[in-house]
């Protein structure tokens, strides 16, 4: 079944252009010239929503403060906006991500795309085995080998979560970052390489494969 987004902008070429590009991708999508009328549509049941933040109407800081508390699916503000403030404000009424305009329409899909992931975890089994040996349980956020558990850091984990869920895809360094800290990985090479350093230091202390594979100048990828 076709996933919906709902698309909140008063600039007409800018719904028409997300409403193709995301339609041919497979997406339902619903579209909204102004926070009144997206209000009117509420009932369509998002599974994200694309909100743009100036409209004349009802912006979009006060559209998604209202609907919070009864719409659950991630908000991504679309704005031109880009001072820090206004990030805090968004992230305060609570919204899910910022896409700066003017943006990279396959960058919007591919955030798009991780945001439905991470909300489609809760629809899949919680815990997968990858071998005989090795099983990670999403909802405990825990790694156990041969049934013990493998003491792992927050961000060690998430590292884990976003390389095991999909397994076989190289990330590299800056997407991971961007993947598991959820904010720019520019500059942050370092940080993701001792965090995998670690984390493969922490298999091998229990007899385990490293599952984390180095596809050398390019990134990392987690082993089928």
């Amino acid at each position: 079944m076709a996933q919906n987004i709902m698309v909140v902008d008063d600039e007409i070429e800018i719904l028409n252009m997300l409403k193709r590009y995301f339609t041919l991708n497979g997406y339902h999508v619903i579209t909204a010239t102004g926070g009144k009328e997206a209000l009117e549509k509420m009932n369509c049941q998002p599974d994200i929503i694309l909100l743009d933040i100036n409209m004349p109407d009802l912006d979009g800081l006060s559209l998604c403060k209202s609907i919070r508390n009864f719409v659950t699916c991630p908000i991504l503000f679309l704005t031109a906006n880009i001072e820090e403030q206004d990030k805090i404000k968004g992230f305060g009424v609570g919204g899910d991500d910022y896409i700066v305009k003017p943006f990279s329409i396959e960058e919007l899909g591919a955030r798009v795309a991780a945001h439905l992931r991470r909300e489609n975890r809760a629809n899949v089994k919680t815990k997968v085995m990858f071998d005989d040996f090795l099983v990670i349980d999403y909802m405990e956020r825990a790694v156990y080998f041969k049934n013990q558990q493998i003491p792992l850091l927050k961000k060690e984990f998430d590292i884990i979560e976003v390389l095991s869920l999909n397994a076989g895809q190289i990330f590299d360094k800056e997407r991971l970052y961007e993947a598991a800290w959820g904010i720019d990985g520019l500059g942050n090479n370092s940080v993701v390489a001792e965090h995998i350093r670690k984390i493969r230091a922490k298999f091998e202390a229990v007899g385990a494969k490293p599952y984390i594979q180095t596809v050398w100048g390019v990134g990392y990828k987690w082993q089928r």
